[in-house]
């Protein structure tokens, strides 16, 4: 015969465990958060790290720290956040590289960028910079091809990483103009404008953010900007297009994922108050003074521009023959 004080216990526990559930995502978040970086300290991702993670401190009254986690050009640290706790506490503030790229350079990739992740919000988009060490005696693209196609295959050109936004941006500039370069892949963004600026290697595409500062103070010499209109920040300089290959336009992007099965209303509740920090005027301020675009979005929306990012640059890859290590 059932036993009324078992399913009066059964009941209260049941009742318990939602109760838990649901104010355990009303208390998000209730201990410390960290975004982690696929790249070293000083490159766009980790830059706008930097200045959004005491905005949300400020905001909920909780630490948030920044983690760098280099590696395999952003799989390192995103591999490792598709297997972290689904709680909102471990998120990837990450790039167009490792989000949409590296399903098509990665054969073996241990991730999936479309199923193994809760996308959260995109960030911003920053368009690329195409800059020299100033011992190159160049002032725009038309004399950089000319110097590069008398001088095939002894320009060093600087990149992120293998098979990142700016390689890609390096491969296309070569299929358009015919020059050659060798490739100096870096662990990140700010490592590669360093070799520049040290005159280890000669030339980049790097997003403006983590690579305008060094043209202002004359460390680099800008020879154009990636982006289909000339950018705010910089209005005199002439964007690649202009200067005889009309239609090139790249750059990357930026944004936050958590880890796949991550609750709605804490995805939601981040989405929130991302958003709101990022579209205050001071940080709109700050990051188009360095070339950047906000871009904020729903999770959905998010979602399916990682989709059709994925797509976009499969085919990219496939047709630029271009085979990566």
């Amino acid at each position: 015969m059932p036993n009324p004080a078992h399913f009066a216990r059964v009941a209260l526990a049941i009742a318990a465990f939602f109760f838990a559930g649901a104010a355990a995502g009303q208390a998000y978040p209730s201990k410390p958060i960290r975004i982690i970086i696929p790249f070293a300290a000083g490159g766009t991702s980790d830059i706008l790290a930097r200045f959004i993670a005491p905005k949300l401190t400020e905001a909920w009254g909780q630490p948030v720290i920044v983690e760098n986690k280099t590696g395999a050009n952003g799989n390192v640290a995103a591999e490792y956040v598709s297997r972290s706790a689904p709680d909102g506490y471990t998120v990837m503030l990450g790039d167009i590289g490792a989000l949409s790229i590296a399903p098509s350079v990665y054969p073996t990739l241990p991730f999936d960028p479309v199923k193994d992740f809760s996308p959260v919000i995109m960030v911003s988009y920053s368009p690329h910079i195409l800059a020299v060490h100033p011992s190159v005696p160049v002032s725009n693209v038309k004399e950089l091809i000319a110097y590069a196609t008398a001088r095939p295959g002894q320009l060093n050109f600087a990149v992120s990483g293998t098979g990142g936004a700016p390689h890609l941006a390096g491969i296309e500039f070569q299929q358009r103009t015919g020059v050659q370069w060798s490739y100096i892949p870096y662990k990140g963004g700010s490592a590669a404008v360093l070799d520049v600026v040290a005159g280890q290697a000669n030339i980049l595409f790097n997003g403006m953010l983590a690579t305008y500062g060094q043209v202002k103070n004359g460390k680099l010499k800008a020879l154009g900007v990636s982006s289909a209109k000339r950018v705010a920040a910089a209005p005199d300089l002439p964007t690649v297009a202009e200067q005889g290959l009309p239609g090139f336009e790249t750059g990357s992007w930026q944004g936050v994922v958590a880890a796949p099965g991550t609750p709605r209303d804490i995805v939601a509740k981040l989405n929130a108050e991302l958003a709101r920090i990022l579209n205050t005027q001071d940080m709109k301020d700050k990051l188009a003074a360095q070339g950047t675009e906000v871009r904020t979005d729903t999770p959905e929306s998010f979602a399916a521009f990682i989709r059709d990012e994925k797509a976009r640059w499969a085919k990219v890859v496939k047709e630029s023959g271009a085979k990566f290590d």
